[in-house]
Formats: C-alpha cells, sequence, structure tokens
C-alpha cells in the first residue's frame, strides 16, 4: 500500500512539473506576444522604408509619358478665296526622360538623419523590451508572493483553528477563562478575513500576470526556483561603465542629439543652390493629312537657388540650431540622471540583500520562540492565550515579511539589470 501512494505522489509531482510556467517560458511568451513590443518592431520596419526613400534621392529618376490627342481645325473661307479647308490632326506622342540630382546641400544629410532613425527605433525597441520584461519579473513574482501569502495566511487560519478548539476544552475544564477563548475567537475571525483578502490578491495578481504576459491555466504552478542567477556588476563604478554603453535612454538621447545636428544641416542647405541635369527624348507621329514623324533630344542643366523665400528659410534655420541646443541639453541631463539611476538601482540592491538577510534571521527567532511558547502552553507552564496569540502573530507577520523581502530582492537584481541596459532577451538567454 505504502509502496502504491509512493508512485501516486510520484506521478502526481511529474505532471505538476510539466504543468508548471518557467519564468523563462514567462520572459518568452511576453517577449514574443506583447502588444507594445510588437508595435515597436513594426517602428523599425517603417524607419527602414524611410531610410531606403532618402536612398532613393541618390539615383536617377526614369520617367515614361506618352499621349494621344485629335484636333480638327476648320478654316471657313481663304484670303485669296476659294473654298473652305478642314485640317485633320492625330498626333501620338510618346518620350522618356532621365533626371540626376548633381548638388544637393541637404540630401547625404537626410540620408544620415535617416540611418540614424533607424538606430533610434532599434533603441527604443530596446527600451520597451526591457520595460516590458521587468514588467514580467514584477508580474511573476507579484503571483508567486500572492500564493505564499495565500498559504501562510491558510495555515494560520488552520493554527487558530485548532487553538480555539484546544482552548474551549480547556476552559471547559476551568483551565482557562471564557475571555481566552473570546480572544482565540475574535484572532481566528481576523485570520479568515486576512485569507479572504489573500484570495483576492491571488485573484488580482493571475489577472496582471495574464495582462502582460498571457493565459494562465493554473497560478500556482510559479516556480520561484526557475528564476535563474544572472551575472551582475561587481560594483557600482562598473554599474555605471556599462550603463554608458548599453542603456537604452542614454542611446536614444546620444542619437537623437545627432540627429538634430543633421537636421541643422539640411535646414542650411536649404539656403543654397541645387542642380539638376535631364535628358529627355521624345517622339511625335503626326497622321493628319501629311503624315509627319518628328523624333527629338533635350538636354537641359537646371540650377534653383532659393534666394528669397519670405524669411522662412531663415527662419527654419534658427528654429533648428535652437532645437539641436535643446538636444544637447537633454543629452547632458540623461548622462547625469543615468549615474543616478544606477548608483540608486546598486544601493536598491545591496539594502535588499541585507534586509533580506535580518528577516531571514527574524524568521528564525520567530520560529523558535513560537515553537517554545506554544509548548509552554500546551505544558501547562504559565503562558497565557494571548502570549500563544501574540507570538503566532509575530511569526505570521516574519513570514510575510520575508516572502515580501524574497520578491523586492529579486526585483533589486532585475532593476540594476535594467538601469545598466542589459534586461534583454540576449543577456537572459530567452529562447
Amino acid at each position: 500500500m505504502t509502496k502504491f501512494l509512493l508512485i501516486i505522489f510520484g506521478t502526481f509531482l511529474i505532471i505538476s512539473n510539466l504543468n508548471a510556467e518557467s519564468f523563462n517560458t514567462a520572459l518568452l511568451k511576453a517577449f514574443k506576444n506583447n502588444s507594445e513590443l510588437n508595435a515597436e518592431r513594426e517602428n523599425i520596419n517603417i524607419s527602414e522604408q524611410e531610410l531606403k526613400i532618402s536612398q532613393g534621392n541618390y539615383l536617377p529618376t526614369v520617367t515614361l509619358s506618352g499621349s494621344k490627342s485629335t484636333e480638327d481645325t476648320n478654316k471657313l473661307t481663304k484670303q485669296s478665296g476659294g473654298d473652305a479647308t478642314i485640317n485633320d490632326v492625330d498626333p501620338i506622342t510618346k518620350s522618356i526622360s532621365i533626371s540626376q540630382t548633381l548638388i544637393d546641400f541637404g540630401r547625404g544629410a537626410e540620408l544620415s538623419k535617416n540611418k540614424i532613425g533607424l538606430e533610434i527605433a532599434k533603441a527604443k525597441l530596446l527600451k520597451k523590451e526591457q520595460d516590458i520584461l521587468y514588467k514580467t519579473t514584477e508580474a511573476y513574482t507579484g503571483l508567486i508572493l500572492a500564493n505564499e501569502k495565500l498559504n501562510i495566511n491558510k495555515d494560520n487560519v488552520e493554527l487558530l483553528s485548532r487553538q480555539v478548539e484546544t482552548d474551549q476544552i480547556r476552559a471547559e475544564r476551568g483551565q482557562i477563562t471564557l475571555s481566552d477563548v473570546s480572544q482565540s475567537e475574535s484572532s481566528l475571525a481576523e485570520a479568515q478575513a486576512r485569507l479572504i483578502q489573500a484570495e483576492n490578491e491571488l485573484l488580482t495578481s493571475k489577472l496582471n500576470y495574464e495582462n502582460i504576459v498571457g493565459t494562465l491555466n493554473n497560478p500556482k504552478s510559479l516556480d520561484k526556483k526557475s528564476i535563474n542567477k544572472y551575472p551582475l556588476p561587481e560594483s557600482v563604478n562598473s554599474a555605471i561603465e556599462l550603463s554608458k554603453k548599453n542603456n537604452p535612454d542614454l542611446i536614444i538621447a546620444q542619437l537623437e542629439y545627432e540627429q538634430a545636428q543633421k537636421d541643422k544641416i539640411i535646414a542650411k542647405s536649404d539656403l543654397a543652390p541645387t542642380a539638376n541635369l535631364s535628358l529627355e527624348r521624345s517622339y511625335v507621329d503626326d497622321f493628319s493629312a501629311t503624315y509627319d514623324e518628328r523624333e527629338k533630344d533635350t538636354l537641359k542643366a537646371t540650377v534653383t537657388w532659393p534666394f528669397y523665400s519670405g524669411g522662412k528659410n531663415l527662419a527654419s534655420l534658427n528654429k533648428s540650431s535652437s532645437l539641436e541646443t535643446r538636444s544637447r541639453l537633454i543629452l547632458d541631463s540623461v548622462t547625469k540622471q543615468n549615474q543616478t539611476n544606477v548608483a540608486s538601482a546598486w544601493s536598491s540592491y545591496q539594502s535588499n540583500k541585507s534586509l533580506l538577510n535580518s528577516v531571514q534571521a527574524q524568521v528564525r527567532a520567530a520560529e523558535i520562540a513560537n515553537e517554545g511558547i506554544s509548548a509552554e502552553y500546551n505544558s501547562g507552564a504559565g503562558r497565557t492565550t494571548l502570549e500563544v496569540i501574540q507570538s503566532n502573530s509575530l511569526l505570521l507577520n516574519a513570514q510575510i515579511s520575508l516572502a515580501n523581502s524574497q520578491r523586492n530582492f529579486i526585483l533589486s537584481k532585475f532593476n540594476l539589470l535594467k538601469s545598466v541596459g542589459l534586461l534583454n532577451s540576449e543577456y537572459l538567454k530567452i529562447n
């Protein structure tokens, strides 16, 4: 019989593990399916097409055209006298033209600007990827925390239920008073209310998880142990240096400054001349009373110089200069803020690490104290019902504090990775 039960239990564990949703699975689901991420991916496609459009400005333009018209001219009288005449003209015109821009000082800057735009789109995708992966981490650990709090509160309700039963028996024996029983019953009612609250928190956490990651059949299937230990920077200085190369906010600010510089060059080019060269070959077939066929080649060079445009071009140049200055100031601000954010993330990680160790020690002390007080109470060694209730409450709060601290410690590690720009699919090895 025992062997049979062990087989059943083992089978249950295997099935549970198969149905479990690991941390890596959750990250992968969010990475592939999140709508915000997919929208940013489309922005890259848009930027690629804008780059192709600007590249097309370097290539010649070829135009084909054709037309057919009918013209009737009636001359009713002749100056020299005689009968009126009617002329029918039915020309067919075909032409091909090739044009090429020779000089356009803004064309190269426009191409460079769109190349930078593509890099900005990639950096914004990386930023959004970090945001979604961090939200996934929050949702995953939040759901685990909700499960842990639910289990802690369930255990507490069971413990207090036994406490009430024990106290009722002892009261019947005259060992404790009815007020002691009332204290136990009041504590049980409070624990039951906290259990209902924990159940509601689990439901809310599940909905939040599904909103970010996707459908989850079993909210208890998440595994805290599946959250891998990813390498972290060794010091705050190394973290800051990593962020200078990888933080998407910093990359975006730098690229937007470079783009503003290109906009200024483009604005300057609007004050400069442009030159174009075009070649056109046309054919005319005239099916009139007297058939006529003509062929013409036209080579034309055009120089355009916007000498005066009501001050618009100059105002545009001044505007682009101000935008360049603003982008540079924003870059300086983002650079400084980046160092502050990384230092804060590092400090938070170290603080949560120390706090976790402290809370773990607190839980161990609360467990020992609770066991001792409960044993003394059950043996009639002088402990009161109130002391047992207070001991249970301290242990409950310590256990919940530990669950919160464990989650906060995990989040602080991922927030540190995010601050330095390493919270991405490549670094996390999402596959």
